[in-house]
Formats: structure tokens, C-alpha cells, sequence
């Protein structure tokens, strides 16, 4: 039956060729209605990203951005737990087991990136959220020219001259509750908007309790004719349990189970996050501007463990500085991002056995380190058309990493502070784009990098391994996008191939202690497909289905890993086909209704391809209705149900997973069950 599914929407996809298009705002054509969101373009010249906005957004649960991430095609989040997530582009950070890298993440434009190249995606409100753009694959030479691309997050802005005051009160399954306070006011000088915003859930899992609070202010203020200062300060206060992952008995028998250890310790993370960030942008005419930004970033987090209670804290600081203007008949972008962060580490004793069964106890230090993380990348592109209807665009990015490692703990031969300075790599990107009365076709051809974290470049001994090197890649793609029928029908397609040589590979040698090597090439190649239509029920009524289809054909060309080859095995950790799919109905009355619908493929789960998750269909559902009370009052409410037949499945999957103390190994973690949460939102214009 699974087959036959697949095979429909497959056959549904091809036959209607179509993408899915942002959409945010109602736009009256002469036949049809078609939603549609006005969303600026981050990403430089005739760059390929696809963005998200409010009306994406607004489809799913205001705690669930997993869901609205996993509408773009070719990116996966795989979601443990609220705080535990790990996001993948077209494959790329699969076979990292916790968090996520290789990729760069943005807020408002600043890098929030660390040091070791870990992003965050949970240090950010979900509804604070106005837009998000992903360039997939190392094509954003502006932005880093990682393997897997990055990922570019913007905050709402205020609509011009007003001021409005609004609350988002939502509350459901497992004594969730959330409320976003937020104020916005606009004028020709100046924006401003504060949001607070508290949330707390017991979880579905047993030692899965989360309660956050935190603020988001920015703003922006005219300095003169040709100037715009701007502000960010975003700060968030979460404690996190951790249920952490099970095994393939408990995963049948009882999902809600968290693993025994971490229960047995109560296990937990308690994180103080802070972004500040200071920008100006200085127009020097009309064609050419540059925006400058420095930023300061702390984190502080304490999670005790199983094995050890882990005490850590980062500053980091950073610049970024990008030129945008014209040159001749051609555009240009040139600039420079530095970040740099220290990072205090230390681990102690956990005592939990010996606590009464209160749970975690600290007991003596196990280590003290002190690591200084650099990070420098230059770049520059080019645009420039051809013909009238041919462009062409070249760019070219510069980075240099160097880590220098302090251990504070150990003395004489036993102490194993070093330096790690790569080499500087030179990332050339070229791409073309031929432009049709209705869209649009694309060819790139860019090369992208990894870095190792330093824990990676250790030795079981703790010593820099100097012959550990960055992973790199060149990826080729063509693609497309075109709005047919009268623009009722809308397709984006993406076809790409990229090989990654000098693979990074994570070894785990202890219940905490990973060593990293390079064991191998890996190639990365499939097809994106996304579609939208608009049909016109009636005067009124607008329905529009959508669906998003990505086909991950990825594996090991050669990888040999402790005498075994792997080669020719799928990669690890990818799915071979995902759909994201769903129908969303509209009335002119402020009444919408939505029907969301995602399949994930089996993934392999050893490199050996002995295991693999079920595969999975999970459909969620919301209804919701706005209205205007009164000139100055508008009212939404909202009811949805999230895995609406209760399914059994992984949200999350851990790849070669070990066994220690004859425990069984743990694979899973188990997505939610069926769940229900409702809402109210009231907004005062003044």
C-alpha cells in the first residue's frame, strides 16, 4: 500500500510539474486567486533559493518549526526533542549525531554560526519569525559557501505607519501552553518591535519537560537621507529535560519511555542564549549601499549527563561587512565576515547514583578547557547580462580557520593544549540563467566546504591530529523556476550532483568521546521538485494544493572504515524519497482551513546497510479565522491536530549507534503522538 501511495504522488508530481511559491498576501488576477508571499531576496544576484514566509509558517503549531522547514524540498530536520534538532541539505550533516552543521545560519543578516560550525535553530521564537530563505548547497558565495548551504532567518517588520499591539495565547496536549506579547510601531524615521514570549510543555516522553521565556527587540532609524541604523537583541532562557534516544523494543512497546540512564539522572540542559547586534547601511546612491554589522554572542549552558555533568560558556564577537552596487551593465557584492568566539568547557562527575534517587549530582571536575575559535571569510560576486536574456554570474569565497586549544586541567605529559590553523581554500562559483516570459532556467557549478570541529582533529590520546583535513566538494546543478496557466500553476526544479572528498567521519570511542577522521568520498545527487496551484472554487473560495517532493539518490563511492568498505552502500542517515504535500482552502471571510501531509523513506541506519527506520506518513490539520472587531480591533482563533491517526514513528535517528554495559543500542526518537492545541490572537491598532 506504501508503494502504491508513493507511486501516486510521484506520478501527481510529474504529471502536474509544478513548485511551491511563498505566499503571503492575496493578489487579484483575472480568473483566479493566488496567494501568494512579497518576500525580498537575500540571497546575491540570480542565486536559486527557495523562502518560506508568514502563510507557510502559519499552517502548522506555533512551537513546530520542524514542520515548516520540511516543506522546502531537499531539506530535512530531524527532530528529537524540542531542543534537540539536526538539519540536513541534500544530505549534507546527516552523519553528525547531535545538532547541526556544515551549513550557516543567519539572523537578520548576522552570522550565528559559532566558532566550531554548530547552528541552533531553537535559540528563536517560531512566531517571532517573518521569513526564511535556503540556498542549498555551497552556491551562496556571500554566505559562506558551505556544503549545505545556508539557512537565513528574518524577524517580522511593522507595517508602514502604524502601531499595533498584539497577544498569541495558544495551549494543548502534554499542559502546553505559549503566548507571544508583541509591539510594533512604524513611522517614516523609524521601526521598532519588542515580542516576549513564554512557553512550557510536559512533553509526550517521560524527563521531557521544556519551559522557555525570552525577548526579541529590533529596530531600525533613519540617520539622514542616505543612512539607516538598526538594532537586534535577542535573548532566550530555556530548561530542557532530555529523554534522549531508544531502543527498537522500547520504540515499539511504549514510545513515550525515555532511556534509562537519562531518566535515572533526570538529565537536562539549561541554556542563557544572547544575540546583540549593531548594523548600519549607508546608501551612496541609488544603486550602490553597504551594510555594516557587529554582533556579540553568549551562551551559557549546563547539562548534566549520564556520564558526566558537561559546564560550558562562549563569547563570541564578530563583524560583517558587504558592498552591494553597480558595476558597468553588471551588479557586484564584496565582503567580509570575521567571527570569533572562546569557548570554557569543563566536565565534572555525576553522582546521580548516589542521590536518593533525586536525580543529577555534581561531584569533582573531570577537566577545564579553554578553546579560542576563528573564523574569516572574504568574498565577492560578480552579475552580469549577457543578452537580454542571459546572465551570467561569477563569484569567489575565501576562508580561514584556525582553532587554539587550551587545556587547563592537566599538567606536564598529560596536558594536550595545541593549535589547529587550516590552510586558507578558495571557493569559485560560477552560474548562468536564461530567462523566459514565465520563468526562468539555471546552471551553477560551485565548490564548498566543512571544517572539522577540534574535538574531531583529537586523538583518543587528546593530541591534534595534523593529517585530519576539511572536507570539499563541487556540486553541479540545473534548475528552474516557472508560474504557468495564467500564473495559477507555479514549479521550481533543482537537478544537482555533488561530490564530497576527505569525508569526516565522527568514531565513538566512549559513552562521551568521539574522535574524527577523514575516511572517505561521498556523492550527493537527486532531484528537488516543488508545485503549487490555484483553483478558484468560487467567487470566494480558493483552494490551493501543494507538494514537494525531493529524491536523495546519495552514496559512499569510497569508504573504507576499520577494514570494512563500504563503498557503493547508501549514505547513512538520508531517506531515498520524502513528500511534503498538503491542501490549504482560503475564504475571503478570514476562514482557512489546512491539511498537511509529510512521507519520509526508510533510512539506512548503518553504514554497513544491516538496518534501517520504517518509513512513515504523518498528516496534521488546522483550522483557523480572522476577523476585524472593530476599525482598531482584529480577533484569529485557531484549533489544529498534529498526527492525526497516531503513528508510531522516528522523528529522529541516530546512525551507528553503540552499545555500552550490554545495553541494547538506541536508534529512535519517537515523533509525538496524536496531539490537539488551540489558539487566540488579538491585535489593538492604534
Amino acid at each position: 500500500m506504501k508503494g502504491i501511495f508513493k507511486t501516486l504522488i510521484f506520478l501527481f508530481a510529474i504529471t502536474c510539474f509544478a513548485q511551491q511559491t511563498p505566499a503571503d498576501s492575496i493578489t487579484q488576477l483575472d480568473e483566479v486567486i493566488l496567494l501568494e508571499d512579497n518576500l525580498p531576496k537575500r540571497a546575491v544576484g540570480i542565486t536559486a533559493s527557495s523562502t518560506l514566509g508568514p502563510t507557510t509558517f502559519e499552517m502548522f503549531n506555533p512551537i513546530d518549526i520542524a514542520s515548516a522547514i520540511n516543506q522546502v524540498s531537499g531539506v530535512y530536520i530531524l527532530s528529537g526533542a524540542l531542543n534537540t534538532n539536526r538539519i540536513t541539505i541534500r544530505g549534507v550533516g546527516a552523519r553528525t549525531l547531535f545538532g547541526t552543521d556544515k551549513l550557516r545560519l543567519y539572523f537578520n543578516g548576522i552570522p550565528v554560526t559559532n566558532g566550531a560550525g554548530t547552528s541552533t535553530i531553537e535559540a528563536y521564537d517560531f512566531e517571532n519569525l517573518g521569513s526564511m530563505e535556503v540556498i542549498k548547497g555551497p552556491k551562496g558565495t556571500a554566505f559562506g559557501a558551505n556544503l549545505g548551504g545556508a539557512i537565513l532567518l528574518d524577524t517580522k517588520t511593522a507595517f508602514p505607519d502604524e502601531t499595533r499591539l498584539s497577544n498569541s495565547f495558544t495551549v494543548g496536549s502534554y499542559s502546553m501552553i505559549k503566548d507571544n506579547l508583541s509591539f510594533q510601531h512604524a513611522d517614516e524615521n523609524m521601526q521598532l518591535s519588542f515580542s516576549y514570549n513564554h512557553f512550557e510543555s510536559d512533553g509526550y516522553r517521560q524527563n521531557n519537560r521544556f519551559e522557555r521565556d525570552g525577548f526579541l527587540l529590533t529596530s531600525a532609524i533613519n540617520v539622514g537621507s542616505k543612512g539607516e541604523l538598526g538594532l537586534l537583541l535577542n535573548y532566550i532562557d530555556y530548561n530542557a529535560q532530555i529523554p534522549s534516544s531508544i531502543n527498537q523494543s522500547d520504540f515499539d512497546e511504549d514510545p513515550t519511555r525515555a532511556a534509562g540512564n537519562w531518566l535515572a539522572a533526570q538529565g537536562f540542559e539549561d541554556n542563557q542564549y544572547t544575540l546583540l547586534g549593531v548594523s548600519y547601511t549607508h546608501r551612496f546612491s541609488e544603486n550602490s549601499k553597504n551594510t555594516t554589522s557587529i554582533f556579540y554572542t553568549y551562551l551559557d549552558h549546563y547539562e548534566p549527563r549520564p556520564f558526566n555533568i558537561l559546564d560550558e560558556f562562549t563569547n563570541g564577537f564578530g563583524i560583517r561587512s558587504q558592498f552591494d552596487g553597480q558595476l558597468g551593465k553588471g551588479s557586484f557584492t564584496l565582503g567580509t565576515e570575521l567571527y570569533k568566539d572562546e569557548y570554557h568547557w569543563g566536565t565534572f562527575d555525576n553522582l546521580f547514583g548516589e542521590n536518593n534517587g533525586n536525580g543529577s549530582l555534581q561531584g569533582d571536575r573531570l577537566s577545564r578547557n579553554l578553546e579560542f575559535r576563528t573564523q574569516l571569510n572574504l568574498f565577492g560576486a560578480y552579475s552580469y547580462p549577457l543578452t537580454n536574456k542571459l546572465s551570467a554570474q561569477v563569484g569567489l569565497g575565501l576562508n580561514n580557520t584556525s582553532f587554539d586549544y587550551r587545556d587547563l586541567f592537566n599538567s606536564g605529559d598529560a596536558n594536550s593544549s595545541a593549535e589547529r590553523d587550516f590552510e586558507a581554500i578558495l571557493l569559485p562559483n560560477f552560474g548562468l540563467q536564461y530567462q523566459f516570459r514565465d520563468g526562468n532556467l539555471y546552471a551553477n557549478v560551485s565548490r564548498g566546504f566543512s571544517n572539522p570541529s577540534l574535538e574531531q582533529t583529537l586523538t583518543p590520546d587528546g593530541l591534534i591530529n595534523p593529517d585530519i583535513a576539511q572536507e570539499k566538494g563541487t556540486n553541479l546543478e540545473l534548475g528552474g523556476a516557472f508560474t504557468l496557466f495564467e500564473k495559477r500553476l507555479s514549479l521550481d526544479f533543482a537537478l544537482y550532483r555533488m561530490t564530497i572528498n576527505d569525508l569526516l567521519v565522527e568514531e565513538r570511542v566512549g559513552e562521551d568521546q568521539f574522535i574524527g577522521r577523514n575516511a572517505g568520498e561521498t556523492r550527493h545527487q537527486g532531484l528537488e521538485l516543488d508545485l503549487k496551484y490555484a483553483l478558484k472554487l468560487s467567487q470566494h473560495l480558493i483552494l490551493s494544493p501543494y507538494l514537494s517532493y525531493t529524491f536523495n539518490d546519495h552514496s559512499f563511492i569510497d569508504f573504507v572504515d576499520e577494514g570494512e568498505d563500504f563503498s557503493g552502500n547508501p549514505l547513512t542517515g538520508v531517506p531515498k524519497h520524502r513528500i511534503s504535500s498538503g491542501l490549504d482552502l482560503r475564504h475571503t471571510n478570514g476562514l482557512r482551513l489546512n491539511l498537511t501531509h509529510q512521507f519520509v523513506d526508510a533510512i539506512p541506519l548503518r553504514d554497513d546497510n544491516s538496518l534501517q527506520s520504517d518509513s512513515f506518513n504523518v498528516l496534521h490539520a488546522k483550522a483557523s479565522y480572522q476577523t476585524q472587531l472593530s476599525a482598531h480591533i482584529n480577533l484569529g482563533v485557531n484549533a489544529g491536530i498534529n498526527n492525526l491517526f497516531d503513528t508510531n514513528y522516528a522523528q529522529s535517528v541516530l546512525i551507528n549507534a553503540s552499545s555500552f554495559g550490554g545495553a541494547p543500542p538506541r536508534y529512535f526518537y519517537p515523533g509525538n503522538g496524536r496531539n490537539y492545541y488551540g489558539g487566540v490572537q488579538l491585535g489593538y491598532v492604534f
